[in-house]
């Protein structure tokens, strides 16, 4: 019995998921250098901004905003977690 051509879209399939193996092979497994400096930065400075309202009996950092302060120290810290999030 004669054998079956093999399709040519199967054969293009396999190629290209060869190249992306390939390529997700060669992907550096290290974060950039300035991560880590910066999300324990983002996390030190939304707890500073914290503290400085509550110690401040709430007329620092940003006296015009009030309440809103704690916004800002929380968007530090959900900053840093984000940059978490990249770190390998």
């Amino acid at each position: 019995m004669p054998k079956s051509k093999v399709r040519k879209k199967v054969q293009i399939r396999h190629q290209h998921e060869a190249i992306l193996e390939q390529e997700h092979s060669n992907d550096s497994l290290e974060s950039p250098r300035w991560l880590a400096p910066t999300m324990v930065g983002a996390f030190l400075g939304g707890l500073g901004w914290i503290v400085t309202y509550y110690i401040s009996n709430t007329q620092y950092p940003i006296p015009g905003i009030g309440a809103w302060n704690m916004v800002v120290g929380f968007g530090f810290i959900a900053g840093g977690f984000t940059l978490a999030t990249r770190w390998r």
